[in-house]
């Protein structure tokens, strides 16, 4: 039902004949930072390690936000990426994924690379449990001192898209686990 919901929205967007694509080349050239307003964050924690475990650290304040978590196997966690927190890393803008120059040159936001303009790192994690504060997690690619900006509940119904189209250097990196 609610696919048949988007795609109706979309039929709509598109017969009402506005689009940002559809705007001429001077309209699009207006639209400048001037018009995004700045916004800010605050961590609400910090990723921590012992040996091989992994916790989220929530700050006190945000531990009522953490109610209810525990009936879920696994969380989305939005990080900052700040061992990559520099000015001539945030300029870049084309990578090869995974570092791999076999790889062909792509855009970073088709790409999970830590350099980025917005360092915001997006991983989903098993949630092991919860003490207070404490998130333990399993499968965390953040690095110790990582600062939390986020977390989100996986939800398998919305979460999951198992026909969604990749590109062929995706494709190969799923078989190379595999093997």
């Amino acid at each position: 039902m609610r696919r048949w919901l988007i795609l109706l929205g979309m039929l709509i967007f598109s017969l009402s004949g506005w689009g940002y694509a559809e705007k001429s080349e001077t309209e699009q050239k207006e639209f400048r930072m001037k018009d995004v307003k700045p916004l800010t964050l605050s961590p609400i924690g910090t990723v921590k390690r012992q040996g091989d475990r992994m916790f989220l650290e929530i700050l006190p304040q945000f531990a009522p936000a953490l109610d209810g978590l525990t009936g879920f196997s696994h969380v989305w966690v939005l990080y900052w990426f700040h061992e990559h927190d520099r000015p001539e890393e945030r300029d870049t803008l084309k990578v090869h994924p995974r570092r791999d120059p076999a790889n062909p040159l792509t855009g970073v936001f088709a790409t999970r690379a830590p350099v980025r303009p917005n360092l915001i790192g997006l991983t989903v994690c098993r949630l092991v449990k919860v003490t207070g504060n404490v998130l333990e997690v399993a499968d965390l690619d953040a690095k110790e001192g990582s600062p939390l900006l986020d977390l989100k509940p996986y939800i398998p119904e919305g979460d999951s898209i198992p026909a969604a189209a990749t590109p062929e250097w995706v494709k190969r990196l799923s078989h190379s686990k595999v093997e």
